[in-house]
């Protein structure tokens, strides 16, 4: 048995993360953070971007989710689809478009690593902007 399985012996099945990020869009429409030790180990580590200093832990956590929401009630559609699963971690592709006031849209990949609790230990998000265009080309 290799290390990874024994820290994370379970495996997170297609319903569990599709439940989990049910319960993760909920919590992000619902006012206050109380909810977050139902789906965030008290430990998580979330980074919202790639090369972005993760922030760590639940109190941290609730004070980016209060800092980045513009409101419980923000009006945005979520529809989303699972990349890859293995064992505790789950990639997932996620479309996101916001209506009013903030009118944009965004893909994002989240790389989800998750406890045997089914609470997510480790998030890692890769957002990507319509308007931002694809990567400047290099010039030789």
């Amino acid at each position: 048995m290799g290390d990874d399985q024994a820290v994370h012996p379970a495996s997170v099945s297609r319903e569990q993360l599709r439940d989990w990020v049910s319960a993760y869009e909920r919590l992000w429409r619902t006012a206050g953070t109380d909810g977050l030790s139902e789906v965030f180990a008290d430990d998580v580590v979330y980074s919202m971007a790639p090369y972005e200093e993760p922030i760590r832990g639940l109190a941290a956590l609730a004070e980016l989710w209060d800092r980045e929401r513009h409101a419980a009630d923000e009006d945005f559609e979520l529809t989303w689809e699972p990349v890859a699963l293995e064992g505790a971690v789950a990639v997932v592709r996620v479309d996101v478009s916001y209506g009013q006031p903030r009118d944009q849209e965004y893909r994002d990949l989240w790389v989800l690593r998750f406890d045997s609790a089914g609470r997510c230990e480790s998030y890692e998000e890769w957002p990507f902007w319509p308007e931002k265009g694809p990567l400047p080309q290099v010039e030789d």
